[in-house]
């Protein structure tokens, strides 16, 4: 389900940068999320964010992909997530910070995987992003990925979304609101939305099976099935 759009960024302050004549439902944005969409429920967060563009300038290149797949994870209470039973580490201290920061880490030792940080200080909750829709321009994402964009394995899945935009552990703590160089943009979310258990997560006994995992329905860059319901 490609939509076609046209975002720039130029050196500087991305919220005063940046300028977007992308159309999906007929509007446009050049608004970066404020702390308040992140200051709420996780599952709310998780949710919302579908259909927001996520963007990162770097000297080599700007990437921006339309969020089309999310997982929610809410410790302490929650077992499926890093900081289950009030586990707090350097790894994951960034889920117990403010709202609006980038949580980033080794996804099995090999990949980088982005999150959002979401609801109240001591509050460790994060959404998961999980694949993105590659926006123009698309040069730099095929040059990293070494592929066409069109292909669901340019970005269809946690690492691969983090190697296309060129995120890794040095963002880990950025804020998503302060006008840097990665952001998360406002943008009408667009088409049915589907629930499903969340990936790989079977340690987590009776939490697995919460259906904490939203995508976009019929979107081609969904990493995994169920794409459809």
């Amino acid at each position: 389900m490609s939509r076609r759009g046209n975002v720039g960024i130029a050196s500087g302050d991305t919220r005063a940068e940046v300028s977007a004549t992308w159309r999906p439902g007929g509007e446009a944005t050049t608004r970066v999320l404020p702390r308040s969409f992140y200051e709420r429920p996780v599952l709310v967060v998780a949710r919302e964010l579908l259909g927001k563009v996520l963007v990162h300038r770097r000297d080599d290149g700007l990437a921006l992909g339309r969020i089309v797949e999310t997982e929610a994870y809410r410790g302490p209470e929650d077992l499926a997530a890093h900081t289950a039973r009030g586990r707090r580490t350097a790894r994951n201290e960034s889920m117990w910070g403010e709202a609006g920061r980038a949580y980033v880490f080794r996804l099995y030792g090999v990949h980088w995987a982005f999150n959002a940080v979401t609801g109240q200080v001591g509050e460790p909750h994060a959404v998961l992003v999980r694949a993105v829709e590659p926006l123009p321009p698309f040069e730099a994402i095929e040059r990293r990925r070494g592929m066409p964009r069109t292909r669901r394995e340019a970005t269809g899945g946690p690492g691969r979304a983090t190697a296309a935009l060129g995120i890794d552990g040095a963002l880990d703590r950025a804020d998503l609101c302060g006008g840097g160089a990665l952001a998360i943009l406002d943008a009408p979310r667009c088409g049915a939305i589907g629930r499903s258990p969340r990936v790989n997560v079977d340690y987590a006994g009776e939490w697995a099976k919460r259906p904490w995992r939203f995508f976009e329905r019929g979107n081609r860059y969904v990493s995994l099935k169920p794409r459809d319901r």
